[in-house]
């Protein structure tokens, strides 16, 4: 997490930088309201903003707003002045630091506010195969598209691609396409010069050369629209970017990640996205498979949020009682993992007794769960998609058959682009080619390249 801190550096603040530090945060320091906004205008980015509360918080947000700059902040004063605390909260700012710190209380509420540390939790066969894939593209550079319904986890997955890069120390940037208006989209990642349009009254550096050395993510690609896409795939052929108003190209070295809840394929053919843009940004696809399709993950994450919320709100966490474990795995979960997310962090605060009952898991309009049509087909349905998941993983295979399976998948998300998978695989082009031919002369069916992807 990168933290700045604003305010004189006093011997307890200080103190307190030091602890959030032993935490992992890397920390850089301003002393004003105004320098604070100029280093996240030139691009020092930062994940939350550590305030002294005897400063200006309500100015210090309005003039982030300004430049569209929204970090959370977080203040921070020497002593129990309530009066302070509270018009620091009115202000804007989500949390308050009581000084001298507590180490404890330090890494809670950062973690907290930040809500940087979202660990990628699965048990299921079906996710493992694409955590497989994860762990084998997560080295190279390649641009990689993860896919899935709204709430299945692909900016999670996409944190757990960047911490396993090798850019892991560098920057993560994530930008939602679809929550920024279309007239300001190009401003936030290319940034802009003084003078370059109405109201850009200096210099700002966009996404793009803030995520430079690390990962760029672009959340939600398909909102996009169409004129921008020409620029981003200059961007991302040419390595170099243009300033809104800028007179000369900037280099930049980042690593392209997108997502999309959308078929791509289909919005191409719609003419909604541009065809060559999506063929840079899939060079592999990870599609994370819905959580009625994930049993085994279910309970997992239950347990995981369970603890999470238990320790945010003071409490001891419970377990799940059997019938609430039950229904839990049966229920089709619409809104996937921010949905359970939600039910367990209400579960654990109106669970009474000793276990988590399944009357304390509400939906999100407040009713309890149903066991649906049909409880004992629907546990048949699960277990058969468990099996097939399960077999999907290479269970039960020869060595020979898994080393098959697994060229021919990395072929397909590689759109038949022999040169990737080879890469990916960590193989030659030559071995790859010899062991297509093998598969061919057995009868097998190989991807053949598809169109930009050829080679």
């Amino acid at each position: 997490m990168r933290l700045l801190v604003v305010g004189r550096l006093s011997g307890q603040l200080a103190l307190a930088v030091k602890m959030a530090m032993q935490t992992g945060a890397k920390v850089a320091h301003v002393e004003t309201e105004a320098q604070a906004t100029h280093a996240l205008r030139a691009g020092q980015g930062a994940d939350l903003l550590m305030v002294d509360f005897d400063l200006d918080i309500a100015s210090l947000i309005a003039a982030n707003e300004a430049e569209r700059i929204r970090v959370p902040i977080v203040a921070c004063g020497v002593g129990n002045d309530a009066r302070k605390a509270a018009a620091a909260i009115r202000a804007g700012a989500q949390e308050f630091i009581p000084l001298p710190p507590d180490a404890e209380l330090i890494a809670a509420v950062l973690a907290a506010v930040s809500d940087d540390d979202r660990p990628l939790v699965t048990r299921d066969p079906s996710m493992q195969v694409v955590l497989s894939l994860a762990d084998q593209v997560a080295a190279s550079d390649a641009s990689i598209l993860i896919t899935g319904e709204s709430g299945v986890g692909k900016e999670v997955m996409a944190r757990y691609v960047h911490k396993k890069s090798r850019r892991a120390d560098k920057p993560f940037i994530s930008v939602n396409c679809a929550a920024i208006p279309e007239n300001l989209l190009e401003s936030e990642l290319f940034g802009h010069e003084k003078g370059a349009f109405t109201g850009a009254l200096a210099r700002r550096i966009g996404k793009f050369e803030e995520a430079d050395g690390g990962t760029l993510l672009l959340d939600e690609i398909s909102e996009m629209d169409v004129r921008l896409q020409a620029k981003l795939l200059r961007a991302i052929q040419e390595r170099e970017i243009d300033r809104v108003g800028g007179s000369k190209p900037v280099k930049i070295d980042i690593r392209i990640l997108a997502t999309s809840n959308r078929d791509l394929a289909a919005t191409v053919k719609a003419g909604g996205f541009r065809e060559d843009l999506l063929y840079r940004l899939n060079v592999v696809n990870l599609r994370l498979p819905p959580l009625r399709d994930r049993p085994a993950d279910v309970l997992a994450l239950c347990e995981h949020f369970v603890k999470k919320y238990a320790a945010a709100n003071g409490l001891q966490a419970k377990p799940l009682s059997a019938e609430a474990r039950r229904r839990l795995v049966l229920h089709r979960w619409p809104g996937n993992v921010r949905e359970l997310e939600n039910a367990m962090h209400r579960a654990v605060l109106l669970s009474p007794g000793a276990e988590i009952e399944e009357t304390a898991v509400r939906l999100p309009d407040g009713q309890p769960m149903s066991l649906g049509p049909d409880p004992a087909q629907q546990t048949v349905a699960r277990a058969t998609q468990a099996a097939e998941s399960a077999s999907r993983a290479f269970v039960g295979q020869t060595v020979s058959q898994m080393e098959q399976q697994l060229i021919l998948d990395t072929l397909v998300h590689c759109f038949g682009n022999r040169t990737h998978a080879a890469n990916i695989l960590g193989i030659s082009i030559r071995t790859l080619r010899n062991k297509l031919k093998e598969y061919g002369e057995a009868g097998v069916s190989v991807p053949a390249p598809q169109g930009a992807y050829a080679a």
